[in-house]
């Protein structure tokens, strides 16, 4: 953005610091403007014709911007990978805990990578891995989609969950 006495056009389309259109006019005549109201003249569209300038606290501007800038990155939230692992013959109780805990990821809006490990003769039983796959699928089904279905990798079964967005 050119501020001041950077802009090099011979005529601008000025707008007073309130939003009121002053129409096309020559570039001393701006300057002018701004200088009897202690402000900036700043070009806000320089592609136009003639370009767009404002007149404006240029420091302020700035500072407003910088801070709509940290006001948007502070609301935004970050969604991290968890990944939880299980075996074909996981316990109830054990499963259970798993459950809660991603369930509680999916609720902070957490991806969650749910992996099955199968060692030695486990890998002759890679049904038990699907259908514990599935039961995970069903239980947090009103919280979460399916991004990637189950599918083996090697010696483990794995599928990726996402939480549904909120409303």
């Amino acid at each position: 953005m050119n501020i001041n006495e950077e802009i090099q056009q011979k005529e601008v389309r000025l707008v007073k610091e309130d939003g009121e259109q002053m129409g096309v006019v020559d570039i001393e005549t701006a300057r002018k403007a701004a200088r009897d109201d202690n402000l900036d003249l700043v070009e806000l569209v320089p592609d136009a014709k003639p370009p767009v300038c404002k007149i404006m606290d240029y420091k302020r501007y700035l500072y407003d911007q910088k801070q709509k800038a940290k006001e948007a990155k502070k609301n935004q939230k970050q969604t991290q990978l968890k990944e939880m692992k299980l075996r074909p013959n996981t316990d109830e109780a054990d499963y259970q805990v798993k459950l809660r805990k991603i369930i509680s990821f999916l609720e902070d809006q957490d991806k969650v990578k749910v992996t099955i490990r199968f060692r030695g003769r486990e890998m002759a039983h890679q049904d038990l891995g699907r259908q514990q796959l599935e039961r995970i699928i069903e239980d947090t089904a009103e919280i979460s989609n399916v991004e990637q279905h189950p599918k083996m990798e090697g010696r483990q079964m794995g599928m990726l969950l996402g939480p549904t967005r909120k409303k």
